[in-house]
C-alpha cells in the first residue's frame, strides 16, 4: 500500500499535500488517544495497586486538556475522603 502511495505521488504531485495532512491527522489522533489512555483519571490500568485513581485526585489537579476560565490552583476541597 505504501508503494502504491509513492507511485501515485510520483505520477500526481498534487496528492503530496493530501498524504501529508492525512498522515498528520492520523498521527495527531493516535497521540491524543494515547494521552487519554495514559493520563486520564477515568482509565485504570493497574487495579491491584490503585483500583480507584479518580479518588486520589486533589481539588487543584488539572486533568482536562484545556481549562478556559478555571484556575485550578485556587480551588478548595469540597468532597469527603473515602
Amino acid at each position: 500500500m505504501f508503494r502504491l502511495m509513492i507511485s501515485q505521488a510520483k505520477k500526481h504531485p498534487s496528492l503530496i499535500p493530501l498524504f501529508v495532512f492525512i498522515g498528520a491527522g492520523g498521527t495527531g489522533a493516535a497521540l491524543y488517544l494515547m494521552r487519554l489512555a495514559v493520563f486520564n483519571p477515568d482509565v485504570c490500568w493497574d487495579k491491584k495497586n490503585n483500583p480507584e485513581p479518580w479518588n486520589k485526585l486533589g481539588p487543584n489537579d488539572q486533568y482536562k486538556f484545556v481549562a478556559v476560565s478555571t484556575d485550578y490552583s485556587k480551588l478548595k476541597k469540597d468532597r469527603p475522603d473515602y
